[in-house]
């Protein structure tokens, strides 16, 4: 996984403006105690964060690959 994977998963479960406030200030256990931002910057998976932030906030199974984005045929 990306970061970009990572911002579109957040942004499409919590919104674009809370996914930013909860990325800088939720701390998770999974990732070392530090909040996703900070376990971003040292080199976490951004899946492993994106996981920790699903364990936190109780996303449920179903929508933890996120929604299904339709293919671009250009």
């Amino acid at each position: 996984m990306r970061i970009s994977d990572y911002w579109r998963l957040m942004d499409d479960e919590f919104g674009a403006g809370y996914s930013r406030v909860l990325s800088s200030t939720l701390v998770l256990a999974g990732v070392g105690g530090r909040t996703a931002d900070q376990a971003l910057a040292a080199g976490v998976s951004p899946r492993n964060v994106w996981l920790a932030v699903c364990d936190v906030q109780d996303v449920p199974s179903e929508r933890r690959l996120g929604r299904d984005l339709k293919p671009n045929r250009d």
